[in-house]
C-alpha cells in the first residue's frame, strides 16, 4: 500500500484504510479458494502496471480486472495465450523490474542507509528470491516467491546483526 501510494500520491492508508484493504484481500482470497483457485496477492502486480501505464484511476483497474475474470472462463483464450512465443511473453519481466524499481525507490525515500551491511544484504536477498522464483518445499508445503521474499526479509531483520552492534 505504501509503494502504490508512492505511485499515485495518494495516501491509501487514510482512504480506504488499511483494514478496509486487508479484508478486501481476505475476501477475495477466500473467494479464489473457495472456487478452487490459488490464494492472490496483487498488489505489486498493480504498483507495476500503475507505475508503468500511469493509469492512476481505480475503475480502469476495476474494469480490466472483471473483463479478465470474463476471460479466465475461455478455453479457447486459453489456447490462444499458449501460442504466444515465450520470448514474447519474457516481457512480463519489465513488469516484475518495475515493481523492483517501485520497491527500491520506497527504500530511497524513506532514506533507508543502502550502504549498511545489513541492509544491502536483506535487499539482495529479497530481491533474488522475490525476482529469481526461489521456493522452499517442507513435506507437502511449498513457499515460493514475494510470499517466500517477505518472510525471510522479516527473518534475516529480525537475526542479523546490526553494525552498530545492536540487534
Amino acid at each position: 500500500m505504501l509503494a502504490i501510494s508512492n505511485v499515485t500520491g495518494k495516501d491509501f492508508l487514510k482512504k480506504p484504510g488499511l483494514h478496509r484493504t486487508l479484508v478486501g484481500d481476505g475476501v477475495a482470497t477466500s473467494f479464489a479458494s473457495f472456487m478452487g483457485g490459488p490464494p492472490n496477492t496483487t498488489y505489486s502486480e498493480v504498483t507495476g502496471v500503475v507505475t508503468l501505464t500511469r493509469l492512476y484511476n481505480p475503475a480502469i483497474m476495476t474494469w480490466a480486472a472483471v473483463f479478465a475474470i470474463i476471460l479466465s472462463f475461455s478455453g479457447a483464450l486459453g489456447a490462444f495465450l499458449r501460442t504466444i512465443p515465450t520470448p514474447v511473453m519474457g516481457g512480463i519481466l519489465l513488469l516484475f523490474g518495475a515493481i523492483a524499481a517501485v520497491g527500491v525507490g520506497t527504500l530511497i525515500r524513506a532514506v533507508v542507509d543502502l550502504t549498511n551491511r545489513k541492509n544491502l544484504v536483506i535487499l539482495s536477498i529479497v530481491l533474488v528470491f522475490g525476482i529469481g522464483g526461489m521456493t522452499m518445499d517442507i513435506g507437502d508445503f511449498r513457499m515460493g516467491g514475494i510470499g517466500l521474499a517477505a518472510i525471510v526479509g522479516v527473518v534475516l531483520n529480525l537475526i542479523l546483526p546490526s553494525e552498530n552492534g545492536g540487534a
